[in-house]
């Protein structure tokens, strides 16, 4: 569906200029100049030839073979273009022209008369307030910005235009290639999702980049991402992700679990590697086009400094990789063919006089050593031998095995002919040392997701669908979660301080009163919660002071919620929330009144199965506690893993709970179960109800 915009047949470019500071112009230059092979038909009914092209006065005029329109003209004349393509047979186009949505109501509803008018006539579009596209194959360059990066394995697609033109242009001073580069602009009919899709089946594209503000479906976006991501690469820069506090919500979980945690735990599960800067994204786009998968975390420094190595050392370990340690083989080859002084164990030093040849029996002998996963070469400046010639030496020695191999041949000045001979084969450099942690972190990174099994989520089916959607309809959380399965301590409510004792002497001290009151969100931040009650005295003494503080601030309190109190487990936050794009998000992390402090908690997307419950849990220092910690000894992980599960099909199966919070979730130690202390939730109105998620 999508070929027509990086090899099309002929190519119809609407609003030509022959001024050379005209949008219109550069669009033809960069047609004609790249060597786009097919008939380049400028459209422009004052001109005659632009460039030494003839021009049309129409695109009714146009001559075949033509399948794409390019189109420059004031944005009111847009729709009209469109028809007129469509009359023609033309069924792609690329709005270049801005003025819509992103200036405001008005734009708006110009773009609603593009979007109906390319529908009638079953035109796809790129665009409108776009830059084009580039295959450096094909090759073809629609847009109109000087300059074309070379031919190469990472295709690149962006809702940002000022992007894609800074990237056109930093490709090209660093001898970067890309396959294909792709603007989105408003995205208004061809989106993220669908360009990721051609990416993905285009042969000449090994890696895929992206830079995203937000996704047009965010189911859709996931299962094709999934299915792009296990053939090859998918990186992602996602752009705002400063809105997580922006959200008014009424419990932790949807204060923890924001934008930003949903976009970031749907590219996990996607697995999407989420880059923090667009240099991250093209170092690893880099390494991961052209150099194989390290088998572990091992990694071997070579280096003829030490400064820049402890960096190199630091960085790694930061990341969670691992020095190897090398084999007594592997040191006593080195230190027998190593200058005296030269440090033989991992980082391995061949100090500062040491030359390419030194250098090239050093890292064979580390890609050789079985220990040895991924190695780091680093070379600081020196005067006796010119970088380009280490380039050699490691590129060469590279290519004998199949290993990962990262260079940082430091410098600016001296190195260009070194890169270029790095570019050439295949070995990606950063100037800095430390830049190297992350290029191999998101390789192993994809290596751990592409060997992960592909569990189906388990599907619980015990429980009555009658009372589910009564506890819904009636806001009964405790029942709802019953229902399915989570258990919770004894308890029972109580409207009058009689009653409070009665039930706490049914239930068995010590106990726990809690208010009662549907307009209270933290009932420890009233007063609301009395801890450790061993005897009736005790019960009327926390009633009448939860009684008193409920009236001194204002609050309608309907009875307490007389609970047996348990002891000696430990305390975690268990949560659902919606996400407008993702659907339901599951979190997980350290709980208690100090959660939001904490901010110990991580998210993933629903349904979990069980290795997916497993990784979120242990993701936390909660996680990491519940396995046994110095004095603790191990809680019962099992339950709160199968609890995750549970939560998370409720979350599927429900798609008008909005949000729903155990803290604490009261965790006994292995074996004994655990406990949903305290509960509260809210529900969507119907209106606004998603539909039931299909992944």
């Amino acid at each position: 569906m999508l070929n027509p915009f990086f090899k099309p047949q002929g190519v119809a470019v609407i609003g030509a200029s022959r001024n050379p500071h005209k949008l219109g112009y550069g669009v033809v230059r960069n047609l004609k100049e790249y060597r786009y092979q097919g008939g380049i038909y400028p459209v422009n009914k004052s001109a005659t030839e632009i460039l030494d092209l003839p021009c049309y006065p129409s695109v009714d005029e146009v001559p075949d073979p033509v399948d794409l329109a390019i189109i420059i003209v004031p944005a009111p004349v847009v729709p009209k273009v469109i028809t007129q393509c469509g009359e023609r047979g033309i069924k792609h186009a690329i709005v270049i022209s801005g003025g819509f949505s992103e200036t405001g109501e008005e734009g708006r509803r110009l773009e609603e008369e593009l979007t109906r008018v390319a529908k009638e006539w079953d035109v796809n579009f790129i665009g409108p307030n776009c830059i084009g596209t580039i295959d450096t194959h094909t090759p073809v360059n629609t847009t109109f910005v000087t300059g074309m990066p070379e031919s190469g394995e990472i295709g690149f697609c962006s809702q940002s235009g000022a992007m894609v033109a800074s990237v056109i242009d930093w490709a090209r001073g660093a001898g970067v290639g890309f396959s294909r580069i792709v603007s989105l602009g408003n995205q208004v009919d061809v989106n993220e999702t669908q360009m990721i899709k051609a990416l993905h089946e285009d042969n000449q594209t090994q890696v895929i980049t992206a830079y995203i503000e937000g996704v047009s479906n965010g189911k859709e976006f996931m299962e094709v991402a999934q299915k792009a991501a296990k053939d090859k690469p998918v990186v992602a820069l996602k752009g705002g992700r400063g809105e997580s506090g922006a959200r008014a919500v009424a419990s932790h979980t949807g204060a923890l679990a924001g934008s930003a945690e949903a976009y970031g735990a749907a590219f996990e599960r996607s697995g999407v590697l989420q880059a923090e800067t667009m240099e991250e994204m093209f170092d690893w786009a880099r390494a991961l086009a052209w150099q194989p998968l390290p088998e572990g975390k091992n990694v071997a420094v070579l280096t003829n400094a030490g400064g820049p190595a402890i960096l190199a050392v630091d960085a790694l370990e930061k990341a969670g990789l691992e020095l190897a340690e090398l084999t007594a083989e592997t040191k006593n080859y080195l230190e027998s063919r190593l200058p005296k002084a030269a440090s033989v164990s991992n980082p391995v030093d061949v100090l500062a006089g040491s030359g390419p040849g030194t250098y090239a029996v050093a890292l064979d002998a580390l890609l050789t050593d079985e220990t040895v996963d991924s190695v780091v070469v680093i070379q600081a400046p020196q005067d006796w031998f010119l970088p380009a010639s280490l380039a050699e030496v490691v590129g060469e020695v590279a290519g004998t095995h199949k290993k990962p191999v990262i260079a940082s041949i430091m410098g600016k000045a001296s190195v260009d002919e070194a890169l270029k001979i790095l570019h050439k084969r295949k070995i990606p450099n950063v100037a800095f040392p430390e830049r190297v942690a992350s290029v191999l972190g998101a390789m192993v990174k994809r290596k751990e997701w592409l060997d992960t099994p592909q569990q189906t989520p388990e599907r619980f089916p015990d429980f009555n669908e009658q009372e589910v959607q009564r506890s819904v309809l009636e806001k009964d959380w405790k029942s709802l979660l019953e229902e399915y399965g989570i258990a919770f301590p004894e308890e029972q409510l109580a409207k009058t301080k009689e009653v409070a004792v009665t039930a706490s002497e049914s239930i068995g001290y010590p106990v726990v009163l809690k208010l009662v009151s549907e307009s209270v969100s933290h009932k420890t931040e009233v007063n609301g919660v009395k801890l450790g009650l061993r005897n009736a005295e005790d019960v009327q003494s926390a009633w009448k002071e939860i009684k008193q503080s409920a009236e001194l601030a204002g609050i309608d309190m309907e009875g307490v919620q007389v609970q047996k109190m348990l002891t000696g487990g430990q305390e975690v936050i268990m949560g659902l929330r919606r996400d407008p794009q993702f659907g339901a998000m599951i979190l997980f992390g350290t709980g208690g009144t100090d959660v939001e402090l904490l901010q110990d908690v991580e998210s993933a997307i629903a349904p979990l199965n069980r290795l997916q419950a497993e990784k979120l849990v242990d993701a936390t220092r909660a996680g990491i506690k519940l396995k046994g910690w110095r004095n603790q000894s191990p809680a019962d992980r099992e339950t709160v893993i199968r609890y995750l599960m549970r939560l998370s099909q409720l979350g599927n199966d429900l798609p008008n709970i909005d949000e729903l919070e155990i803290n604490p979730l009261y965790v006994l130690s292995e074996g004994e179960g655990a406990y949903a202390v305290d509960v509260r939730g809210t529900v969507i109105e119907d209106e606004k109800v998603p539909s039931k998620p299909t992944i």
